[in-house]
């Protein structure tokens, strides 16, 4: 009978939640199931441990900038559609995979004790732990466009596109092991009941098995892409063979291998001059090899690191040869960027490779963003024509009459003196967090808002960050004593307090300082990358609170308007350069005479958006993905009324990173199938005049 009695409160409990599966206005919990958490944890398990033991493990402090720090989680994650990263934490303290679970391509690159938790830095800018919204661009194109940049530059570090190993590029081997995992989880994924599932295990089915389905579509690719140049590196086989016998701590016969390193010298050495004369490499094929010569310096380096001072014979034969080896693999990378096409560009410099329009089509699939790049171009359009008139609205209350640049320049001259940024900052924060409270749209952890700190950005990062970026931190972008005085003028006028305070929600609380302490607490299995998620979330909150009436005078308007030009303007630049329309110079001059960007902070803009640093849909997923956000929560509890936005936000919030769609699907009750095509077409029932000031 006790028995009994106490099964009844566990009846109860589970009662409650299935209650709470149903209705969103009675919580803003929703019911995982168990079987897709168990199957993304075991897959990230089992990922993490393949990539651990099939990277090279060094520990020099000379290692490649990407692998350097040990475990640190600092290596780029890749995009959708990319391959999979070969940084990152894998456990154990390593050097080894990322650490993404199910995101395409291979993961985010996030730290081993926590697979949700923020990369060293913590901020977007170091090109971790957010996915696409942060990640290098991985595909072919994106690659090739990074290695393209590297080749305008001198060649530095020790291979590999400007000294730097190739994300992607690691042992056949590797390949054919993550290829089976792939094909495994894939089927076990398939052994599962969808429909008895529960709504959110269903989305976490479909998004899984997208990425399943991906990572082999992109494994198959980087092999097709190994396989062009396989001829050029007929010693990698023993390079590999004697880092698997150092996995395990073999004692290496020392003379024969000493003998093995001089030989391959002498055969680098020959094909090396066989290369010369070679014709018709590809940027791709130049940039496969690049990686492949990176990741075989990282395989003799690992197997040097491990016996030298400990093997007697060892250290007795092999740091000569070894030496040699090391330096002609150099010489080779080297010989491969000498090879690399000439990319055409403009008077800005700036080098990169558009996308073509099938990819942008095929990625906005994957995203789940059910229009064209025309249509989002035209969206776009709507939007700059709503900023437009509105910005006449403000310029007009500032008394510039229709003259909004006029008004636009009393705005970028009121900036602080020179040690005052990040003084007047704190000041913009807490007036955003005030507002955020006064209004109760969100939950607020007290320690979320009480950890994050300030660091000032380098004069070399603001060449491509040139206004401030949040996330663990907030980067502070202004200017230092080496800038010229131009610079020094540009950055201050570019991060003015009414252009500061349009942006400090998005990059704090309740944008992305939020959003890595959630991720790290609730559905930490989650793992699907996406900018339209992190900074779409962030943009999201630029545009409530525009309809709150938060900026309070015309100055405070042009300044949130100002953002939205630029976001819209982004959209427009990015694909119209992606689908081979404009020049990066006309990217460039389009930001400075349509959204009224100082001319360095335009190029930088451009340029970080086309040196393969972040994938093609990037620039849109900011407004693409705040408009997807907006129309749920016009859907839900604007017309509908089924939750407060209080509800709302903290629900996003503990749903954690997934596509918006998904989001939809789950609060919503939408019937999904385990072949789900994106269909949401959220932003036509978008009025766009109700925003009107």
């Amino acid at each position: 009978m006790k028995k009994n009695l106490l099964l009844w409160p566990l009846c109860l409990s589970g009662l409650m939640l299935l209650s709470l599966a149903t209705s969103a206005q009675s919580s803003v919990d929703y019911v995982p199931c168990q079987e897709m958490p168990n199957l993304i944890l075991n897959y990230t398990a089992d990922y993490r441990a393949l990539m651990r033991f099939y990277t090279p493990m060094v520990t020099r402090a000379t290692a490649p900038a990407a692998n350097a720090a040990a475990g640190n989680g600092t290596a780029a994650a890749p995009a959708a559609g990319g391959a999979a990263a070969a940084g990152g934490a894998a456990g154990g303290g390593n050097r080894g995979g990322a650490g993404g679970a199910s995101g395409a391509g291979g993961g985010q690159g996030r730290t081993a004790t926590n697979n949700n938790a923020a990369p060293a830095g913590g901020n977007r800018d170091t090109t971790a732990g957010r996915g696409a919204a942060g990640s290098r661009d991985t595909t072919a194109a994106g690659r090739a466009a990074t290695a393209a940049t590297a080749a305008q530059a001198p060649m530095t570090g020790r291979g590999g596109a400007n000294g730097a190993a190739v994300d992607g590029v690691g042992s056949p081997e590797r390949r054919e092991k993550l290829m089976a995992l792939y094909q495994d989880y894939l089927g076990r994924l398939e052994k599962l009941n969808f429909k008895s599932l529960s709504q959110e295990c269903k989305a976490d089915y479909i998004l899984f098995k997208r990425d399943m389905n991906e990572k082999i579509r992109t494994s198959a690719k980087e092999a097709a892409e190994f396989e062009k140049v396989k001829a050029w590196f007929p010693f990698l086989p023993g390079i590999y063979a004697t880092e698997k016998l150092r996995s395990r701590g073999h004692q290496l016969d020392a003379e024969k291998l000493s003998r093995e390193y001089s030989d391959m010298t002498k055969q680098v050495k020959a094909l090396e001059e066989k290369l010369k004369t070679e014709r018709g490499l590809t940027l791709e094929s130049v940039t496969e090899a690049q990686g492949v010569i990176a990741n075989l310096k990282l395989s003799v380096q690992s197997v040097s690191d491990f016996y030298t001072g400990y093997d007697p014979l060892f250290t007795w034969w092999i740091p000569g040869p070894y030496k040699a080896l090391e330096d002609e693999l150099t010489n080779y990378s080297a010989a491969f960027k000498a090879k690399t096409p000439v990319v055409r560009t403009d008077k800005s410099g700036i080098v990169g490779i558009p996308a073509g329009r099938d990819e942008l089509v095929k990625q906005l699939q994957f995203e789940m963003v059910p229009y064209t790049p025309e249509e989002l171009i035209d969206i776009a359009n709507k939007e700059f024509a709503w900023c437009d008139k509105e910005m006449l609205k403000a310029s007009k209350d500032m008394g510039f009459g229709n003259d909004w640049k006029a008004a636009l320049e009393k705005v970028k001259n009121s900036y602080v003196p020179a040690g005052k940024q990040p003084e007047m900052i704190l000041g913009l924060y807490n007036e955003s967090i005030d507002f955020l409270k006064k209004h109760d749209l969100i939950t607020i952890p007290p320690i979320a808002d009480e950890t994050w700190g300030m660091e000032m950005m380098s004069p070399e990062r603001q060449l491509t960050s040139p206004f401030f970026l949040g996330g663990v931190n907030l980067d502070v972008s202004y200017p230092t004593n080496t800038m010229t005085e131009d610079e020094r003028l540009m950055s201050m006028r570019g991060n003015n307090p009414h252009f500061s305070r349009a942006t400090v929600h998005h990059e704090l609380i309740a944008g992305h300082t939020l959003e890595y302490y959630m991720q790290q607490r609730y559905r930490t299995y989650r793992d699907y990358p996406s900018g339209f998620w992190s900074e779409g979330w962030s943009l999201y909150w630029e545009l409530v609170l525009w309809d709150k009436k938060f900026p309070a005078s015309p100055e405070d308007r042009i300044g949130m308007l100002f953002w939205h030009m630029h976001r819209c303007a982004r959209i427009i630049f990015s694909l119209n350069y992606h689908l081979g329309k404009w020049t990066p110079q006309e990217c460039i001059d389009f930001l400075v005479d349509r959204v009224g960007h100082e001319r360095a902070n335009a190029e930088g803009e451009v340029r970080r958006s086309f040196n393969g640093s972040y994938p093609p849909l990037y620039q849109l997923s900011y407004l693409t993905g705040g408009r997807q956000f907006y129309a749920l929560r016009q859907e839900l509890v604007v017309k509908q009324h089924k939750m407060t936005e209080k509800q709302f936000h903290d629900t996003i919030m503990h749903l954690n990173a997934m596509p918006v769609e998904m989001i939809r699907a789950i609060m919503t009750n939408q019937p999904l199938d385990k072949d789900f095509k994106t269909n949401w077409r959220f932003y036509d029932d978008i009025d766009i005049s109700k925003s009107d000031w």
